[in-house]
């Protein structure tokens, strides 16, 4: 089970590239086929033979399960319940999860991404009601609350951490100005306070971290159609943009033109190549990075029977 409305985080890759992890958010009202409702899923999928994938398991978190992450130590998955507020852990063994719990934050909030620190010792909830972070302290299978939030902005979406912990980046598709433009905040987790705000664009759906951390991209869904019916489908376009990190500051170094109704991206383990998806031209489309430019490769190009909402690599959280 899966769903193309939810977080573009819904995904994560397990180190050694034998499971992945889902969540579905949502899934199909035959009662109203047209308004889905909330769903509570999560998956494990066999990736020991990567064309042929397998469902081997699927357990319950909250309704409108969004973001996951596992640690790097591949034993505690956890799962954003939007529609409740929590934070579900999942103890990992083999390819097996067991549910350990959950912690709740604050009423309404909306967590729709958590994400690990390196040491796995904390992990950050990011809210789309409250415009927060939540510090939450790992022991074990464990989670509780510290006394450390954070407000960045409106409608937080998404997170990585920095590998050396030092730097948290998220999205806020609502902005943090009167005109509502998306952002992206840095946040120091030494102090945690805000290091840095920039104006990123419309709808900035998924903010991704290069391996070596150095730079930051960042999907925009830009206001663009989401169907050719739409007058609009030839006048506004997707954009993608790559931003150089430096000592919690944004500086953008490159963009490009993408497509229709943006989702998730992925780099490469060598930060050169970037894959992003089109969820209405239902593809899968490739750039090329070289530290100053971004280019469309097309050659690299997927195409799919359905709506792709998130993607993700072994070395992408």
């Amino acid at each position: 089970p899966a769903s193309m409305i939810g977080s573009p985080n819904a995904v994560v890759v397990a180190k050694d590239q034998s499971f992945a992890i889902v969540t579905a958010a949502q899934k199909y009202n035959p009662a109203d086929p047209l308004n889905p409702v909330s769903d509570d899923k999560v998956s494990v999928i066999d990736l020991a033979d990567p064309a042929h994938p397998k469902l081997l398991q699927t357990v319950k978190a909250g309704p409108n399960a969004a973001g996951i992450s596992l640690n790097r130590a591949g034993t505690l998955a956890l799962v954003a319940a939007r529609d409740e507020g929590a934070i579900y852990a999942f103890t990992v063994k083999g390819k097996t999860l067991t549910p350990a719990g959950k912690v709740m934050l604050d009423k309404d909030s909306a967590p729709a991404d958590v994400v690990f620190a390196p040491d796995g010792r904390h992990a950050y909830a990011v809210t789309w009601n409250a415009g927060k972070l939540f510090e939450l302290a790992v022991d074990g299978s464990r989670l509780t609350r510290t006394d450390r939030e954070l407000a960045t902005g409106r409608s937080a979406y998404g997170a990585v951490v920095t590998p050396d912990g030092r730097w948290l980046i998220n999205t806020n598709v609502g902005g943090t100005g009167a005109d509502r433009t998306g952002s992206v905040t840095v946040t120091d987790l030494r102090t945690m306070k805000l290091a840095s705000v920039t104006r990123a664009g419309r709808t900035p759906e998924h903010v991704l971290l290069s391996p070596d951390g150095r730079h930051v991209a960042v999907v925009l869904a830009n206001g663009a159609a989401t169907s050719k019916t739409d007058p609009a489908w030839n006048k506004v376009i997707g954009l993608f943009k790559v931003y150089a990190l430096e000592n919690g500051r944004l500086r953008e170094v490159a963009r490009a033109d993408t497509c229709h109704w943006a989702q998730g991206a992925a780099w490469n383990a060598s930060g050169t190549l970037l894959l992003q998806q089109c969820a209405a031209e239902r593809e899968l489309i490739g750039f090329r990075f070289d530290g100053k430019t971004l280019v469309r490769d097309k050659a690299i190009t997927l195409p799919f029977a359905a709506r792709p909402g998130a993607v993700a690599a072994a070395h992408s959280r």
